[in-house]
Order: C-alpha cells, then sequence, then structure tokens
C-alpha cells in the first residue's frame, strides 16, 4: 500500500468513527480558538501564509478566531514535532513546508512521520527556485553555463541558504544532470547567500523567486532559469530550466496540516474556509505577485502532492549523498 492509499485507508475509518461518535460536531466547530503552529520564526512565506488568512477569516465576519504561534527552531523540527503531539481535536494546526515534511526526514532522524503523523489540510503557496549567476560569469543561458563550467571544473562555486535547503538540493540536482563540477558554499540563511553573490564572492545561487525578484531588477544577479514546469509571471520571458535541458523542478512550498486522527469535520472546515479566502484575487495577489503560484487544492490532492515531493527529493538526495550532522 503506497502512502496516499495509506491516508485515504486512514481518513475512511477517521470519518465513520466521527459520524458515529459525534455527529453533531461538524455543526458546533469551531467551538473554542483555532491555534496555528508555525515552526519557523515570523515574516518567512509560511508564517505570512496564515496571517493572511487570520486577517481575511475575521474581515469576513467568520466567528472563529485564530492563535498563530511561531516555534522556530532545529531546523524547524521543534514545532513541526509539537502539532504531531498535539491532541488531535482539530483545534491545533500546523503551517507545515517542504523542508520538514518532504525533504529533512531523507537527511537525519526526526521525532515524527512525515506521513502517519499528519493530515494533509490545505497546500497554500508554491515558490519556485530561480537560477542566478553573478554578472561577471560569461554565461546567458543554462546551456552556456554548463559548457562554462565544464571547461573551467571546480572553478565555480554555488552558495546556499543552509545544508539541506531546497537551494542546495536543487543545485545538486542540476550537477547530477549537467555533469558538472561545483564547489558548494552553505550559508546561514538566505540573505548572506544573496549579499556574497551579488559581491561576486560566490559564482551562482538558487533562490526562491520572491527573494531574488530585488536582486534580479537591480541587476546585481542575471537571471539563467526557473526551476518549474511554467515560466512564472513575474519573470515571462525567462526559460524554464526544463525548457533548457534540465529537468530541475525544485522549490519551497507550505501549507495545512491536521495531527494525525484530528475529525474530519474540522479538516473539512479549514479547507473550505481557506480554499474561500485564497480564491479572492487581491489575497492571492499577494503571492503571486511575487512569483509565487496558490495552488487551491483539496487534502486528496495535497496528500498525493507531498507524497510526490518526499520520493523526488529523497531520490536526489540519496544520489547526492547530502546529510545532516
Amino acid at each position: 500500500m503506497n502512502r496516499t492509499s495509506l491516508w485515504a485507508g486512514i481518513a475512511t475509518v477517521l470519518v465513520a468513527a466521527h459520524l458515529a461518535a459525534a455527529p453533531a460536531s461538524a455543526q458546533n466547530y469551531p467551538s473554542k480558538p483555532i491555534k496555528f503552529i508555525v515552526p519557523t520564526a515570523p515574516a518567512g512565506v509560511g508564517d505570512m501564509l496564515v496571517r493572511v488568512f487570520q486577517q481575511k477569516l475575521a474581515e469576513s465576519g467568520n466567528p472563529a478566531t485564530i492563535v498563530i504561534e511561531n516555534r522556530a527552531g532545529g531546523a524547524g523540527v521543534i514545532g513541526t514535532d509539537a502539532v504531531a503531539k498535539a491532541p488531535a481535536d482539530g483545534y491545533t494546526f500546523l503551517v507545515g513546508n517542504h523542508a520538514v515534511l518532504a525533504m529533512l526526514p531523507h537527511m537525519q532522524k526526526i521525532p515524527y512521520d512525515p506521513f502517519k503523523s499528519f493530515t494533509p489540510v490545505f497546500l497554500g503557496v508554491t515558490v519556485p527556485n530561480i537560477l542566478v549567476v553573478h554578472p561577471s560569469i560569461p554565461a546567458k543561458s543554462v546551456r552556456e553555463l554548463i559548457a562554462y563550467a565544464k571547461s573551467n571544473p571546480g572553478k565555480l562555486t554555488y552558495g546556499s541558504q543552509g545544508v539541506g535547503t531546497s537551494g542546495h538540493i536543487a543545485a545538486e540536482l542540476f550537477k547530477l544532470q549537467a555533469g558538472i563540477d561545483i564547489v558548494h558554499v552553505p550559508y546561514k540563511g538566505a540573505a548572506p547567500a544573496q549579499q556574497d553573490l551579488a559581491a561576486g564572492h560566490i559564482s551562482m545561487l538558487f533562490d526562491v523567486v520572491s527573494l531574488a525578484l530585488g536582486p534580479i531588477h537591480a541587476e546585481k544577479v542575471r537571471p539563467l532559469g526557473v526551476a518549474t514546469r511554467e515560466r512564472v509571471k513575474v519573470l515571462p520571458n525567462l526559460p524554464t530550466m526544463t525548457e533548457q535541458g534540465m529537468a530541475v523542478e525544485v522549490g519551497a512550498w507550505f501549507g495545512f496540516f491536521a495531527p494525525a486522527g484530528t475529525p474530519p469535520a474540522a479538516v473539512a472546515w479549514l479547507n473550505r474556509e481557506a480554499v474561500k479566502v485564497f480564491s479572492v484575487p487581491e489575497t492571492s495577489g499577494r503571492f503571486t505577485g511575487q512569483g509565487a503560484a496558490v495552488p487551491l487544492g483539496t487534502p486528496e490532492s495535497f496528500a498525493k502532492f507531498v507524497e510526490a515531493e518526499s520520493n523526488r527529493y529523497g531520490d536526489v538526495i540519496k544520489r547526492a549523498g547530502i546529510k545532516l550532522d
């Protein structure tokens, strides 16, 4: 049985048990404040996602109260594990992401199971990575960069936001597919990596589109390709990596998860209300205007998405030998 089937089977059992045990709970939910735990510091995309949801839900007149708690630490593991161990009563949710649920589990031991510990609820935002180089690099396309790297083995360097981040994995996938040698320089976060790239201390960087737009428009870096299947609207003339012969599709994503065993009524309520909020162009535009996408899917489609992401990144991590101490 695959993981998606496992989730579906669990959901079916929960629905039956819930309807038999508490048929009126759907009508009464929510009856107290709902807590969202964000496993990162404030101001990130995941944090923005839930705060926009909180704001718009209140503005719509919905009586539900949303409480947000940022519980950073351990590369997101601490806050994620707190939700995994929280009561599955529909009043605690996780703002989960690509790192804590699809990448880290393949690189280190974690105290939760990314599939058995959670129920996917709503995929809020996806943000592709983009390959940018310092203007001094004599390459105007991905093909030219590959040719330059092959003629100068070991000369180029790439920065990342840290070992095991989406930028690191995107670069390693690119190296594997292109058969080139580029030296990894890990940083503690996106900002120092961006600063060193702009200063010419490193050659290239895979960064999320939303963070790369500023340096691109300021001409501090040169974009070569976006790591997604389709071009992004904010940079319509920039070809994808796939268009240039490299099937590199790596990015960040953020969404809502419930502890496993959460009543289906609570899961359905949150998905329904989130879809309502982010279906409004003015609201979704806060993210799409920065190169992100707002998928608006179901819990079932989100479960399939997470499984596919985990399988894909797990393969790259294994082939590249990426490990965390």
